[in-house]
């Protein structure tokens, strides 16, 4: 019988990544969080203090991911979507994923995503994949040219191509 998610993260717990209840960026005591990349943290916390101050709050649902945990997410990708082509589209492998490098974060909240898609490009925030709406990744030049255009999905991405 596939795993689910919820399957997964109980059985490999918060060391390896997981993130059973959304924490705040701020939450240095869970591996998902403290072990983004600085850059991306960064621009993260101070999205998140601005973001505060209108009345939202960001919060985190994924972030860093070991590298057995993305194994198992695409494991249970496979089998929710029927073949590797389309889990390809919501998962990528662990030698692809930016989760694994500590280079992608999931935003929980959805106001927090509509506030994000409207402000994130100023931190250098960018929605990445057009049906993935929750995922975040730092791109540095978007504080000065906007973010680029997003992707369909993940296979659609040349970094997943690897």
């Amino acid at each position: 019988m596939p795993y689910s998610e919820s399957a997964i993260r109980r059985a490999l717990g918060k060391a390896h990544g997981a993130v059973p209840d959304p924490v705040t960026v701020f939450d240095d005591s869970t591996p998902a969080v403290a072990n983004l990349d600085p850059d991306l943290l960064g621009a993260l916390r101070r999205a998140a203090t601005d973001a505060a101050r209108d009345g939202v709050f960001v919060l985190v649902n994924g972030g860093w991911r070991s590298p057995e945990y993305q194994e198992q997410l695409l494991h249970a990708a496979v089998s929710k979507y029927g073949s590797e082509k389309e889990a390809a589209r919501w998962v990528a492998t662990p030698a692809t994923s930016a989760h694994v490098l500590g280079h992608a974060v999931d935003i929980g909240l959805a106001n927090a995503r509509m506030w994000l898609s409207e402000h994130g490009a100023k931190y250098g925030l960018c929605q990445i994949y057009r049906n993935e709406p929750w995922h975040y990744e730092l791109r540095p030049s978007a504080i000065e040219n906007g973010c680029p255009p997003m992707y369909p999905d993940p296979s659609h991405d040349p970094r997943m191509r690897r």
